[in-house]
């Protein structure tokens, strides 16, 4: 019996989130539920090693449809070959995403760091990649990614975004898809700038008083306000009148008093 209570204890453990003791077996799932950390998108590129350098060979290479690479930051720097389609998803995309590059056999976890595009037909002509080793920090660009509506938003301004990415090191482990900035409490004429945005394990790079978002006043808001302070100017004579009034028996009595005096 207790066998039979062991094996559904193994085969239903997904499903536990309480400790299970009158069965036999005591399994506690509640750790197994906690949320894990979103795996970050990756392109797999298929590529050859170069055997040639130099302008000659380049120019074949690209005659070819292929466009030249090279990966740098590990053991070795090894430049080599790629379809150029073989980039497209890679290069043509806001994402941060990681390059799995295999060559000859060999794969290398890679992230893009340079891109170059010919002169006259705009068309991919090399890319530089740089190789991920753990437990070496990397410089990398990460997208900013905003979310929640500003208060400021509510009360009439509008948001200006003023950064798209953010320039940060972290170790590769840390690399994160995007950045989270919550703008939520972002005020009218406030700002978040970039030292108030807030990362995990990650160092972020750019001058800490650089805005991130704003939220500035609109047309029609300024001319609402415009439009309020000629009403607000109109009231203060209006106040004033019975004052202005108050004085005008003693500039009537002047003449008289000076008539009594002839």
């Amino acid at each position: 019996m207790h066998i039979l209570n062991l094996h559904i204890c193994i085969l239903f453990r997904p499903f536990i989130l309480k400790t299970i003791s009158t069965t036999g077996c005591s399994v506690d799932m509640r750790p197994a539920l906690k949320e894990k950390k979103q795996k970050m998108k990756s392109v797999k590129i298929e590529g050859k090693k170069r055997s040639e350098l130099g302008k000659k060979a380049t120019r074949q290479v690209r005659s070819e449809g292929e466009v030249p690479a090279v990966i740098y930051g590990g053991n070795e720097t090894i430049h080599f070959t790629a379809p150029a389609i073989a980039f497209r998803t890679l290069v043509y995309t806001p994402e941060f995403q990681l390059a799995d590059i295999s060559i000859d056999g060999k794969n290398y976890q890679t992230i893009m760091k340079d891109l170059q595009f010919d002169v006259v037909t705009d068309e991919l002509s090399h890319v530089d990649f740089l190789e991920l080793v753990e437990g070496r920090k990397v410089n990398a660009t990460l997208p900013i990614k905003f979310h929640g509506q500003p208060q400021g938003v509510k009360d009439g301004g509008k948001l200006e975004l003023k950064m798209k990415s953010l320039n940060v090191r972290s170790l590769p482990k840390h690399l994160t898809e995007n950045i989270s900035v919550d703008i939520t409490n972002l005020q009218l004429h406030g700002n978040i700038r970039v030292e108030d945005v807030k990362a995990d394990n990650i160092e972020i790079l750019n001058s800490p008083r650089v805005p991130v978002a704003s939220v500035v006043t609109t047309r029609a808001l300024r001319q609402e306000e415009t439009a309020a302070a000629p009403a607000a100017g109109a009231a203060a004579p209006a106040a004033a009148a019975p004052a202005a009034g108050g004085k005008a028996p003693a500039t009537a009595a002047a003449p008289a008093k000076e008539k009594g005096k002839k």
